[in-house]
């Protein structure tokens, strides 16, 4: 699911939505394959980020596009770009 594509130097992935409890901060859960470097088999890996969402519009189980960026608070360091899929729905360029 982890879809890295560098950006100007900013690192964007692509992740689920696993907590929107806070106030314009969404926890996304970001999973990657990676090779076993001894038995040659693929592992998942799964990494949680604290992400800013200034409209609190992102809701739990959403795909959202984040992207690296500055200190915004002691746990925060990146900000959600774009909602990719609401609720198991795709979203419409009208909701987006």
């Amino acid at each position: 699911m982890s879809d890295e594509i560098t950006n100007g130097g900013r690192r964007q992935v692509r992740g689920r939505v696993t907590s929107n409890k806070m106030d314009k901060t969404v926890v996304v859960e970001v999973e990657r394959t990676v090779k076993h470097p001894r038995y040659h088999k693929y592992i998942k890996q799964v990494r949680s980020f604290k992400a800013h969402d200034e409209d609190n519009a992102c809701q739990m189980n959403d795909l959202v596009i984040i992207e690296e960026s500055r200190p915004l608070s002691r746990t925060k360091r990146w900000r959600v770009i774009e909602r990719v899929q609401s609720n198991g729905a795709a979203l419409t360029s009208a909701e987006a």
